[in-house]
């Protein structure tokens, strides 16, 4: 029997919310692999969410929750979402901060956890942004096609956007990330326009 969307919706955001550590960027893969698995989003729309959700005020993991829960359930499937990412961190941290932070603060075996984490939620998040820049780049290409499949995938707007801001920051060490993210927008409706 399947799960109504709903259900689905808050079970897979609260299983996201609950084993991801290391916040909204961590959470990207996991998120690729069960959005995109289930046909809710194809991975050019999950890039503009992704892209959407990091230069919207808030923090990324709701961001993107709420996007994707919107965009199949309504206004309901994006309570339904947000609520599902951000539960199992309430949870867990009511239950910390009433129970257990002086036992644990100074634990051996918590910090030595946590200092096992620390390169997984790296390369996590590493994973997540060779996944946008591929896709970038590349339109969506996997590195599983081969140069040849990269090669005829290549987005020469993504590129000469990634360009431009590059050689920008080099010249401009404190260029504010918001003029970024709008000389960003406007090159990329800019060359969209251009090269349709």
């Amino acid at each position: 029997m399947k799960m109504p969307m709903l259900l689905q919706l808050f079970w897979i955001f609260f299983k996201i919310g609950l084993f991801t550590i290391g916040g909204g960027y961590a959470m990207i893969p996991m998120i690729t692999d069960q959005v995109v698995s289930r046909g809710w989003l194809t991975l050019p729309q999950l890039i503009d969410f992704i892209a959407v959700s990091e230069s919207t005020p808030g923090p990324f993991a709701i961001n993107i929750a709420t996007f994707i829960g919107m965009e199949n359930a309504g206004i309901v499937g994006a309570l339904s979402a947000t609520l599902g990412v951000v539960l199992p961190s309430f949870i867990v941290i009511l239950i910390v901060a009433n129970y257990f932070y002086d036992r644990f603060v100074g634990n051996f075996y918590v910090q030595g956890a946590l200092s096992g984490i620390r390169p997984a939620v790296l390369g996590l998040i590493s994973s997540a942004a060779v996944t946008v820049l591929l896709s970038a780049l590349f339109g969506g290409a996997k590195l599983s096609q081969g140069l040849s499949g990269l090669a005829a995938g290549f987005s020469l707007p993504g590129a000469l956007i990634l360009a431009v801001l590059v050689v920008l920051n080099l010249l401009k060490k404190d260029l504010h990330p918001i003029v970024m993210i709008i000389i960003a927008a406007g090159l990329g409706i800019l060359l969209n326009v251009l090269l349709a």
